[in-house]
């Protein structure tokens, strides 16, 4: 398997970013084989007939997409692969219950109900910022966090699946993302510079696909927005990685999009650690023949770049602490594994699930990567349905509304632009000001 079209001269594996200044799909050799699922012998649609799914579509699919890939994981969060075998006689294949019986009691996990088709954290915070992106309408920064997404954490009870009842999102989310209300609500800290300070994970990168969304095939403009806001919430690394999945997402919706374009933009625009362990991650992933045995040789690539150490219940003593030249585990995996799906939704979100460790955020963003690429129809229904039901979610609503953000922002952003070059051209018509006629 290819992930890319371009290569570094001397360093195997590595795009090259002059190469790769717009969006290369055309130059990539598409994984996809569009399948109609129209019966032999009938005819091709015309050449001008839609053949990649619209926005709506991807959006919907995005979210949903994220939402069954956090409720799949869940279940299995912190286990190693064996544990994960042991436990269900073979690896993870659809919608399982909890991993003890006795989840009520059970530590590290109690009381958390993860199973039974219940989505996390994950998605009670993804779906908290499509509120925000409604609320905005707009371009999102730190201090909507601040203004619009925190009083939404801890002012407006909501239905919490792993508690079965209704409470406050903040009662649920892990202390990483308590941290946000800590120093934002309690502190009155700059938003902008809220998340240093806050252990260094991939809290803030789990619920950016909203971003990718709403900056659908623009995934430099994603970047930079899920940069801004992720300030309000982690710093270094963790802060890098909600940058680079916003912009893969993004990068997801651009038509004709494969999973090889989509890890282009994203090594394109990664930094420090985070590119490097991708770079490596990707690698190995074009290496694997076997989906089933891809989770061992991705997690070698990536655990150099990892801080949290190979017992994922005992981290080390360096763990999740700011560097350059470390990087989360969660994205790299996630993109790793979709190209080792090909951007099938269920290869890459079961691979991410049964690849254990923090494998909910995994499979998180491995789904909203398959589902922006394929559309919300890629989702098996069968685990979208029951998620939305055990959860009692609509998870497609979100994805509808975010679709409608992202095109009133898509027309402020063309008036904006057509303001700024009126305004350019005016300026550069003036004539330069030589020294002499300055005296």
């Amino acid at each position: 398997m290819t992930y890319t079209s371009e290569r570094t001269p001397g360093m195997p594996g590595v795009p090259d970013p002059q190469a790769t200044q717009l969006l290369p799909v055309t130059a990539l050799k598409p994984t996809v084989t569009p399948v109609t699922g129209a019966p032999a012998g009938t005819p091709l649609a015309p050449p001008d007939a839609p053949v990649t799914p619209s926005l709506e579509d991807r959006a919907i699919g995005a979210l949903v997409g994220a939402a069954v890939g956090d409720a799949l994981g869940g279940p299995v969060e912190g286990r190693t692969p064996e544990e994960i075998v042991k436990r269900h006689g073979g690896p993870v294949e659809g919608i399982v219950g909890p991993f003890h019986d006795d989840w009520r009691t059970a530590r590290p996990l109690a009381p958390y109900h993860k199973g039974d088709g219940h989505v996390t954290d994950d998605t009670l915070m993804t779906h908290a910022l499509v509120r925000v992106y409604e609320s905005v309408r707009d371009h999102l920064d730190a201090y909507d966090i601040a203004d619009h997404l925190v009083p939404d954490l801890i002012g407006t009870p909501r239905w919490i699946p792993e508690l079965e009842a209704e409470a406050l999102p903040l009662q649920r989310i892990f202390l990483a993302e308590k941290w946000i209300v800590a120093r934002l609500h309690y502190g009155h800290a700059d938003p902008r510079e809220a998340g240093v300070g806050n252990i260094v994970n991939c809290g803030a990168a789990m619920y950016m696909a909203p971003v990718g969304v709403v900056n659908a095939g623009n995934p430099d403009r994603a970047y930079a927005e899920a940069l801004d806001i992720a300030g309000a919430h982690q710093s270094s690394y963790g802060r890098e990685a909600a940058g680079v999945f916003a912009a893969a997402v993004a990068a997801a919706f651009v038509p004709e999009a494969t999973p090889s374009s989509v890890v282009v933009q994203a090594l394109r625009l990664a930094k420090d650690g985070t590119r490097a362990a991708i770079e490596a991650v990707c690698e190995a992933a074009a290496a694997v023949d076997d989906p089933a045995s891809a989770g061992a040789a991705l997690r070698a690539a990536v655990a150099p770049f990892d801080t949290v150490g190979p017992d994922y219940r005992n981290p080390s003593l360096g763990a999740r602490r700011p560097s350059r030249l470390h990087s989360i585990e969660e994205l790299p995996i996630a993109l790793g594994m979709l190209l080792v799906g090909r951007g099938d939704y269920r290869t890459t979100v079961l691979g991410s699930v049964n690849y254990g460790r923090d494998c909910d955020s995994i499979a998180t963003m491995s789904g909203a990567l398959a589902g922006a690429l394929r559309g919300a129809s890629a989702v098996p229904e069968e685990w979208s349905r029951e998620v939305g039901r055990a959860s009692r979610l609509d998870l497609q609503a979100p994805g509808a509304a975010l679709a409608t953000v992202a095109r009133e922002v898509f027309t402020r952003d063309r008036a904006r632009a057509r303001t700024h070059e009126q305004a350019f051209t005016a300026i550069s018509a003036i004539p330069a000001m030589t020294e002499a006629g300055a005296r």
